[in-house]
């Protein structure tokens, strides 16, 4: 079929604390094979905490593997079993000190489809709770800052933000928020 590959094999090459990495064949449409390394991941969710001051909840935070603070929404990978919208809520609740009434989806994103399976959700929360206490994953340090959104979306035009779940994000909900 057109524009498909089929799986011929699939053996594993490596197992870490959050992925796993297959060497897989496939068959291509032309019928020759071709070895594809595929990085398998559980997935994860980001969130928009969106104040009724159209503010922007945006946590600062250490991201070793570019050896940099970024500037994101709330985020995390989704445990085993659980639903990506529990997730979303968790993460809110753990990263930003939040809770919240109003919560919609904003859909998925693929970040590097080319040999990753992980699939980010998006979501935005509106009607925000007080703060409260973070309570971090033990090795987790980030400030929460807040941001008015028009700011933060200049800062995603200006190359600002790096981070892509959080550049379309904060996009879509810039859109999403625009006719209000």
């Amino acid at each position: 079929m057109h524009l498909e590959e089929k799986t011929i094999s699939s053996e594993p090459a490596y197992q870490a604390k959050i992925f796993r990495v297959t060497k897989d064949t496939a068959l291509l449409e032309n019928g020759t094979e071709a070895v594809r390394d595929v990085v398998h991941h559980s997935g994860g969710v980001c969130v928009v905490p969106l104040t009724e001051n159209n503010t922007v909840l945006m946590v600062k935070q250490y991201r070793y593997p570019h050896h940099e603070v970024t500037l994101e929404v709330p985020a995390g990978k989704t445990e085993p079993g659980e639903d990506h919208h529990d997730c979303g809520l968790r993460e809110l609740r753990e990263e930003a000190g939040r809770t919240c009434g109003k919560y919609t989806y904003l859909g998925k994103l693929y970040p590097t489809p080319a040999y990753d399976t992980e699939v980010i959700h998006m979501y935005l929360a509106e009607e925000l709770s007080s703060p409260e206490e973070q309570n971090l994953d033990e090795g987790e340090f980030l400030d929460v800052t807040e941001i008015p959104l028009e700011e933060a979306v200049q800062m995603v035009m200006e190359g600002k933000i790096p981070d892509a779940k959080t550049q379309i994000a904060l996009l879509k909900t810039w859109l999403l928020t625009q006719g209000k």
